[in-house]
């Protein structure tokens, strides 16, 4: 459930904006920093954090559009305009070696292990997860409007592209905890016999 957490102002813009886009984009910009302050008052490191300063920026540029130009036509692509941020952020943190969900994974997991080839490994995987998630999502999202489709199908392209790789995200990282013990008793027993 943690890693649910740096995804609230995505979820506020979501349900405010319903009351207009531009109060979506401020409120979910005043979650964005409350949330982000909160984890510096508590002590966390702001280190790996991209996906928290990334979605200030696109809050910030949003609501300053939305503000400005309340009826630009963009407002009907904030759904594709979102997942496809979310993806750059994603894909961005790869990039740069700072996948987006060390940051989360270093609320649960023992300092000892956050330097670690393993631990690097399953957030790179979970990262990219989530990035092609978010892409496959925005794609969608842009077919959906462009088609105009139902609020049902958009709404339904959303949660799926939350949900899949959230499964994922609570699924995966004991698979490859798991397959990498027994790769290391493999390689124990092998240098036994040697």
């Amino acid at each position: 459930m943690g890693y649910l957490r740096g995804f609230i102002p995505w979820l506020v813009f979501a349900g405010v904006g319903s009351f207009g886009w531009q109060w979506g984009a401020l409120a979910a910009l005043v979650i964005s920093v409350a949330l982000l302050l909160a984890d510096r008052a508590a002590g966390l490191s702001l280190e790996f954090r991209l996906l928290e300063y990334g979605t200030i920026v696109f809050f910030v540029a949003l609501a300053a559009l939305a503000f400005a130009q309340p009826r630009s036509a963009l407002q009907q692509y904030g759904s594709t305009l979102s997942m496809g941020w979310l993806a750059v952020i994603a894909w961005a943190s790869i990039a740069v070696r700072r996948p987006f969900t060390m940051a989360i994974a270093r609320r649960m997991a023992p300092p000892e292990v956050w330097h670690t080839p393993l631990f690097r490994h399953i957030n790179v995987v979970l990262t990219a997860a989530w990035a092609l998630s978010f892409t496959l999502s925005a794609a969608a999202q842009a077919v959906v409007t462009a088609a105009h489709l139902s609020l049902l199908v958009s709404i339904s392209i959303q949660v799926a592209g939350f949900v899949l790789p959230a499964r994922f995200t609570a699924s995966y990282p004991e698979r490859a905890r798991a397959r990498f013990l027994r790769d290391q008793g493999a390689a124990r027993s092998g240098l036994q016999e040697a």
